[in-house]
């Protein structure tokens, strides 16, 4: 089964979430488990821990239908020790507030140099980070999104994702989130037949689809390789419907989290109803 849903606001707190992912339609769901703007949040409270899960369960989900996101301040390839120290704290703590609220995933974009080491330090240094965190956690598997290659992000090749998993220590507590736009944006074709079976089997090749815990399903507003991480509603970018149509009858995709990010948040209920049609 494809788990297609959207990234649903969490506004009046996060047990809000699964009745907003229910309002649309969604099959799954992704959500910030805190205002993903600030460093800092009150810890979740048990009355609302408690809602969440009864909300989840009267509405069906479970924890492998939904893929929490970490805040955007978070750089955990920070070149900087002390700033490091900041980002992985953060991360430290939102890994405990997935676990406090029963998800399995904590999706995050890997990180930048900063012009100020080189790839592969940056890559070192997020694992070493990605190793603290787990260390200080119990179970939440940290999920590294895919990146458009954007300014000084890493993460955009799968031979860079797949370095990071390399020196993580438990191989259980990792994934991967492929992001469409962002694949694309890196140089990635997903339009064709011939294309998408190249890409999803490089995927397969240098990092595995054990590791795939999630995709975000975004059209995308750039052309092909143009490492800018622009969203654009599906259909109407430079990817187009057949990139999703090969995504929704690929079955090594099935049972995971497919999450809209998509910039049109009212028409999320058509999109997902317009993805889910297209599986046989």
């Amino acid at each position: 089964m494809k788990y297609i849903g959207a990234h649903v606001s969490i506004a009046g707190g996060v047990e809000n979430a699964p009745l907003n992912a229910a309002a649309i339609g969604a099959k799954g769901f992704a959500l910030f488990t805190k205002n993903q703007r600030q460093w800092v949040a009150p810890p979740l409270n048990s009355d609302a821990i408690a809602a969440f899960k009864r909300n989840c369960a009267d509405n069906g989900y479970t924890a492998d239908m939904i893929l929490p996101h970490d805040s955007y301040l978070i750089n955990l390839g920070q070149p900087d020790k002390e700033k490091r120290a900041k980002s992985v704290e953060a991360f430290t703590e939102e890994l405990r507030r997935c676990e406090a609220l029963g998800l399995k995933y904590l999706n995050f974009h890997p990180g930048s140099h900063l012009k100020l080491v080189s790839v592969d330090e940056c890559l070192a240094l997020i694992a070493e980070s990605i190793n603290q965190a787990l260390a200080e956690t119990e179970s939440a598997i940290a999920v590294i999104e895919n990146t458009a290659g954007q300014g000084s992000n890493v993460g955009n090749l799968f031979e860079e994702l797949a370095g990071i998993i390399e020196l993580v220590k438990d191989k259980n507590r990792v994934g991967v989130c492929i992001d469409t736009c962002h694949a694309f944006a890196a140089g990635y074709d997903l339009r064709s037949e011939e294309e998408y079976q190249k890409t999803m089997n490089e995927f397969a090749r240098l990092i595995g689809f054990d590791f795939l815990c999630g995709m975000h399903l975004n059209d995308a507003k750039g052309e092909l390789g143009c490492r800018l991480d622009r969203h654009e509603s599906i259909g109407k970018g430079k990817l187009g419907l057949e990139a999703f149509r090969h995504i929704m009858n690929d079955p090594r995709i099935d049972n995971i989290p497919l999450t809209l990010e998509t910039p049109d948040d009212t028409i999320w209920s058509d999109e997902i109803k317009q993805l889910q049609s297209m599986a046989d």
